[in-house]
């Protein structure tokens, strides 16, 4: 690892390939897309279609699902295959396919299967997309490679409800006319995906067989099942940010000034995440997983003590800092770990694990907060960061197969 490391170093650096920028470009047009529906849409539910806060609840809870457990057929239909694109555009695709249903919709049961249908798409691209990414970014690189990824993509997140809230005071809170918008940006991405990015050579000539066989499980490795378990914890210390909207409203935040807060940290993510990849390639993963932790750490612990907004805009900026750092760098450790022929498998059972320890950590994030307040729910998140890091500093041994130089 550390020779191929250096060798990139040489006369020439290796550049990222213009396929990367494309992959990142066609994540945010779809995030534009989709966050201006989806910031919109529980009001849009409820104010407007007359549906419960609990079936809103329901509606979304299995939207999620749905998009979990696809992810891992998608990526294990890519390695089989060993085509990606197909099935990315396919993703895509449903993604764009939902967003005039949107538009449209006169009832509830339309709402569910727009919201179906869109997390169905988002569960077939995401790991053919992560697994592309992989197979087109030189190894030297794929930190820089899932970090700016993962920048464009943050990008389309805090854009997209800047671009709703222009929409409704300019149309009068017309949120329709919103949705039929979220149209555009959804098919460009789509069309630039199709005619943009190709799978690279090679990826047809692999041996084709059942990618989660028990002899392909056992070459994901240990080092693989390591990675996912730290990805797991990490989310379980990170929690839905839904609770940073709550907790921003708490502090004296207005009202209509809380969508702030996340563009806020989609703004820092979005900065941070490509330098953090770069950096990723050149120094020890071991030490950035650790650095996140603290990050994510204190950023708890200021927003658990935090009764104005000041100190919550420094933890939430710190949140926002911590995703920069770890979550291409995650990303990058699984395709490093990964045979090239599985990578999709690979990405599938990651996001699948990540998802779920999400669903967890909410939970138990509710609950606490429910129980015991604001700052219980931060400071299990803070100790769980404890947790992380000394279950990392225990394991160091583990990092040595896969981390840099």
């Amino acid at each position: 690892m550390s020779e191929t490391k250096n060798a990139s170093l040489g006369a020439e650096a290796p550049r990222l390939p213009a396929a990367i920028w494309i992959l990142g470009f066609v994540s945010l047009l779809m995030d534009i897309g989709s966050e201006m529906i989806h910031s919109l849409l529980p009001m849009f539910m409820v104010g407007s279609l007359g549906i419960s806060v609990a079936l809103v609840g329901l509606i979304e809870g299995l939207a999620e699902a749905t998009a979990l457990v696809v992810k891992v057929f998608s990526g294990v239909i890519s390695d089989w295959l060993g085509k990606r694109k197909a099935l990315a555009v396919l993703g895509y695709g449903l993604g764009a396919l939902s967003k005039p249903l949107f538009a449209f919709a006169p009832s509830a049961g339309w709402v569910f299967s727009a919201r179906i249908i869109d997390r169905i798409g988002k569960g077939i691209r995401g790991a053919p997309r992560d697994a592309l990414v992989a197979d087109l970014a030189p190894p030297a690189l794929r930190g820089a490679a899932f970090g700016l990824r993962q920048s464009l993509d943050t990008v389309g997140a805090f854009a997209g409800p800047l671009i709703a809230v222009g929409l409704m005071l300019l149309w009068a809170n017309d949120f329709r006319a919103v949705f039929v918008v979220a149209i555009i940006p959804a098919a460009l991405a789509v069309l630039l995906l199709a005619l943009g990015v190709r799978d690279p050579d090679g990826t047809a000539s692999r041996t084709p067989g059942n990618p989660i066989s028990r002899a392909n499980l056992r070459r994901l490795g240990t080092p693989y099942w390591w990675v996912v378990a730290v990805a797991a914890v990490f989310t379980l210390a990170r929690f839905s940010e839904a609770f940073l909207v709550l907790r921003a409203e708490q502090t004296g935040v207005p009202v209509a000034l809380v969508p702030l807060v996340m563009v806020a940290m989609n703004a820092v993510y979005a900065l941070s995440a490509y330098p953090f990849g770069k950096l990723s390639d050149r120094v020890s993963h071991g030490p950035m997983l650790l650095a996140g932790l603290a990050v994510l750490a204190v950023a708890d612990l200021v927003i658990a003590s935090s009764t104005h907004w000041s100190g919550l805009l420094v933890g939430v900026l710190l949140w926002g800092t911590h995703m920069g750092l770890t979550q291409g760098l995650l990303a990058a450790m699984v395709a490093e770990v990964a045979p090239a022929d599985l990578r999709g498998t690979a990405f599938g059972f990651f996001n699948l694990v990540s998802g779920g320890a999400m669903l967890l950590a909410s939970v138990i994030a509710g609950a606490l907060w429910q129980q015991y307040g604001p700052a219980w729910t931060f400071g299990a998140g803070a100790a769980f960061c404890v947790l992380a890091a000394l279950a990392l500093w225990a394991r160091r041994w583990a990092l040595a197969g896969y981390t840099a130089s």
